[in-house]
Order: structure tokens, then sequence, then C-alpha cells
């Protein structure tokens, strides 16, 4: 069921990240601004965060054996419309970019849907391994300007839903939830509102959207940021962003790993402070090699490493018939934390022709997300679980 679960996260994140690849070459052949093209690359971000609410509230209560497969199907249909006839005007990529958001909200059916199968003392490794499907990006990086350049703009697309299709029928026949899964009475709106009233909710939220926040924004705009601040070639700077994400995408099973083994508050103290030293450096805009590959290499692993202790918290802390409701709003978070910062960025860039101030609020956020998990979560975690584990 993890392994099913994992190729389906990735199947669906593949989908959900077709359009970052492809936001360059949509700016010059519709002239876009640097705003207009964020905001192309964003908004399939938003809508895949928010719609993680409702999705993980629906697979608490229907399981991930339905909502996978209908997430799957759903799709499809944006998939095929931006490969056949929705790239043709900005108006019309948002519009598909709405709609593949879909896509981004399969992360709030898998997190229930493994955790039930697991238990508590090996959760953060096997939702760790399940994360390690947001390498379906890396795919999306590797292979959608290749594709477009040999076979024309329809072809990824095309190949993304036949896969998506497969998966959806592969996964409608084999999926199975946990056998004495949790199934909560209470209707929807009454679970959500219990679910915001959870400490943990709010306290995994702020963590998972500068953690998973910091990665998506890397992993969507890396090849700008590469391209307009190196000068790298649109090839190069897709592939260099697939390195990074491979590697936020190895670390992750590693940070929950090492949080079922000496606790998710010291894996996420020590990810921050990394990110933070590294968005430092990054912000003098070092030379490419070796200063500037380190700082972001380092910064992938730890914002991977991260993204794996904030669920391993959560598993810790959340009801087992609320975590998929948990998983959603901290999911949703996570994934605005990805939206604001490449529109912050192409902002700061076209107002001063630099990144410095960019990273540097990064380095901000991160010194302030670790003085947080320092005292607030560690606090909540020494009161739930004996000394050792914390």
């Amino acid at each position: 069921m993890l392994a099913l679960a994992t190729v389906g996260f990735a199947v669906n994140f593949w989908a959900w990240a077709l359009l970052s690849p492809l936001g360059p070459r949509f700016k010059d052949s519709l002239d876009l601004t640097s705003f207009e093209q964020s905001l192309l690359v964003a908004v399939p971000v938003v809508v895949g965060s928010l719609g993680r609410i409702p999705v993980g509230a629906l697979t608490d209560r229907y399981g991930g054996r339905v909502m996978f497969p209908i997430v799957s199907a759903g799709t499809i249909v944006p998939v095929l419309y931006l490969g056949l006839a929705g790239h043709s005007s900005l108006a019309a990529l948002l519009i598909g970019g709405f709609f593949l958001g879909i896509g981004g909200t399969a992360f709030a059916v898998g997190v229930p849907l493994v955790s039930a199968w697991f238990p508590p003392e090996r959760r953060g490794l096997a939702i760790g391994i399940f994360g390690a499907g947001m390498g379906g990006t890396a795919i999306s990086a590797l292979t959608t300007v290749k594709l477009v350049d040999a076979y024309g703009m329809a072809s990824p697309f095309l190949i993304t839903a036949g896969v998506l299709a497969v998966y959806a029928v592969v996964a409608a026949l084999m999926l199975r939830d946990a056998p004495g899964r949790t199934v909560p009475a209470e209707p929807l709106a009454r679970r959500l509102a219990a679910t915001l009233r959870l400490g943990i909710t709010w306290q995994a939220s702020a963590l998972y959207a500068v953690a998973f926040g910091g990665y998506v924004a890397f992993s969507v705009y890396l090849p700008t940021y590469l391209r307009t601040g190196y000068g790298l070639a649109q090839a190069d700077a897709a592939n260099r962003m697939a390195g990074f994400v491979l590697l936020a995408v190895a670390m992750r099973p590693v940070g929950g790993w090492l949080s079922d083994r000496m606790g998710p508050v010291r894996v996420l103290g020590w990810s921050l402070a990394v990110v933070m030293a590294g968005a430092v450096m990054q912000s003098f805009t070092p030379s490419l090699v070796p200063l500037g590959t380190l700082a972001c290499l380092a910064m992938a692993g730890a914002l991977g490493a991260g993204s794996g202790a904030v669920f391993a918290l959560v598993a810790l802390l959340a009801p087992a018939s609320k975590v998929g409701s948990v998983t959603g709003i901290v999911g949703a978070a996570g994934g605005l934390g990805g939206f604001v910062p490449p529109l912050v960025m192409g902002s700061l860039y076209g107002a001063y022709g630099s990144y410095a101030i960019g990273l540097a609020l990064l380095a901000l956020v991160a010194a302030a997300a670790l003085a947080f998990t320092g005292t607030g979560v560690r606090h909540a975690v020494s009161q739930r679980v004996p000394a050792q584990q914390h």
C-alpha cells in the first residue's frame, strides 16, 4: 500500500508541476512580465494547496481507496486541456493551471492512508517514504522541456494524462484502506472546526509553510532564478533544479527516519539552522561553483528532511481520526508557503534588479521558525511523550 500510494503521489505531482519548466518559454512566446510568469506557475500551487483541506477531510471519511482514483482521474482533464488547447494565452493557461491544482491535493489522500497502515514508532519513516513522491516534480523538470522540443507542446501533457489514467485504474483495483480504520461520524464542517482547535494543526502548519513551502518555492522558481541571476541556458537551469528536487526528495524519508530515532523537534532544529545559513550565504550571490551550488544543495537537503520531520510530528500528536483533516490543513499551509515566495522574488527583482532581499527574508523566516521549534513546539511534544523522545 505504501508503494502504491507513493507512486500515485509522484504521478499526480508530475502533472501538478507541468507548467513550471515551461514558464520561461511561455514568458517569451506570450510576452509575459516577470510577475505574470510567476503567477502562471504559482496558480496550480495555491489551488492544489487549498484543495488539500476538503480532500484531507474527505479522505478521513471515505478512505484513500476511494479518493486516490478520483483525484488522479480528475487531474486528467486539465492536463489534456493544457496540452491540446489551453496554452495559447495567459488567460487560458491560468484557467488550466487552476484545475491542474487538483493533482496537488493527492498529498492529503496519501498521508492518512499510509499513517493508518503503520504503528506510531514507524510512521515517521513510512510517511517520509511516501513524501518522496514529491519527486514527481523532478520527472516534470527533466522531461517536459525535452519532450516539447522533440515532439511538440502536446507531448508531455498527453504522456502524463496516459500515466494518470493507468494509475487511476490500478488504484481503483488494488488500493486498500488499513483494517480497523477510524471513520469519523460527525459532519465535515464540524470535523474541520475541531481540527482547527488542535494545537498541532497550527504548529505543524507554521513549520510546513517554511519547510515544504521553501522546497516548492525553489522547485518552481529556481529555473527562473538561475537564468536571470546566473545567465544559465533553460535546459541547464532545469537540470540543476531537478538535482535540487532529487536531493530534497531523498532527504525526506531520512528526516522521517531520524525523527523516529531522535524526535522531530531536534531534526527540525538542525534543518532550519541549515536553511538559515544557506539563505544568508546565497543572498550575497556567490559564484555558482562551488559556493552557490553548495548553499542551494544544503538548503535542498535541509528542506527535505524538515518536511519529513513535520509529518513525523503530525503522526505523533494528531488524533488518529483526524490525521487526514490535520494533513489537509498542514499541506495547504505548505503549498501556500510555496505560493508567496516566487511572487515576492519576481516583484523584488523587477524593482531592484537583485534577489538578495528575497533570500535575506528567507533567512529571517527560517530563524523565526527555529525559535518557534525550540520553544512552543518542544513544549507541546514534551507534554505528550516521554522526555527521551524529543
